[in-house]
């Protein structure tokens, strides 16, 4: 392996592990937990790829550092977990980027996921209908087995077909990827909130809708949605043991 490479891995992990003590010094802890995990993993990389017993000891160093900060934070948010009171709040500010469903989602999405509710009054629009489709797009590419998606959606009667049409379609494509869509229609619905089969609760201001539109169909951020400017919101994230059905 050449020094370039390993120069890179090392670039990379603190980089990321910059990352992980941000949100640590947040309090943003399953986040910065997840990025802890994957700095040290570039560190571990790295030390392999190096001969010199200095280097390698400085490696060590390190890594025990980051993986016992790591153990703290998955002690303490498995406690607040068993206590019922674990709450993070995360602020999306006007025009901020790097919010994509995959980046925010990211750290709740164990392997045990397999069922997730979605409340959302407002899936009727177009936009509002392709930005469901990207969430779903997004459970499948999960490294977790998603086998049903609950959608419970207030009717736009005004559409003449247009969200029945596509939530149809959608509901046949999950079909073929081995995945159920349970579709419900509400008239008084108001919430909005995701829950996971893994316990954990995901409420977001402005429900999956908070993206803003871009300035043309030819302008960055139109594809990927890490780079697509938002509109300002708050995203509440709970866990509880048991997971109600909506």
């Amino acid at each position: 392996m050449t020094q370039n490479h390993v120069s890179g891995m090392e670039t990379s992990a603190i980089s990321v592990l910059k990352r992980a003590v941000e949100l640590d010094h947040s309090d943003r802890f399953q986040e910065s937990l997840v990025c802890y995990q994957e700095g040290i993993q570039l560190l571990i990389d790295a030390m392999k790829a190096v001969k010199e017993d200095s280097k390698r000891g400085h490696y060590r160093e390190k890594i025990k550092s980051y993986m016992d900060r790591a153990e703290q934070i998955k002690a303490h948010v498995n406690q607040m977990k068993e206590d019922g009171k674990y709450h993070e709040e995360i602020r999306i500010a006007e025009d901020a980027t790097g919010y994509s469903y995959e980046s925010l989602f990211k750290p709740y999405m164990s392997s045990l996921l397999t069922e997730v509710w979605v409340q959302d009054p407002y899936i009727r629009h177009t936009h509002q209908l392709y930005n469901f489709l990207r969430y779903c797009e997004m459970l499948l590419k999960a490294p977790c087995k998603v086998k049903k998606i609950h959608l419970l959606t207030s009717q736009d009667e005004a559409d003449s077909g247009q969200q029945s049409s596509a939530l149809a379609e959608l509901k046949e494509s999950l079909s073929a990827q081995g995945v159920t869509l349970d579709l419900q229609y509400s008239s008084t619905i108001h919430d909005r909130e995701i829950r996971f089969d893994n316990g954990w609760i995901i409420k977001i201001g402005r429900g999956l809708d908070y993206f803003k539109r871009p300035k043309g169909r030819f302008s960055i951020g139109y594809c990927d949605y890490d780079l697509r400017q938002c509109q300002e919101t708050n995203v509440d994230i709970f866990h509880t043991k048991h997971t109600k059905t909506l």
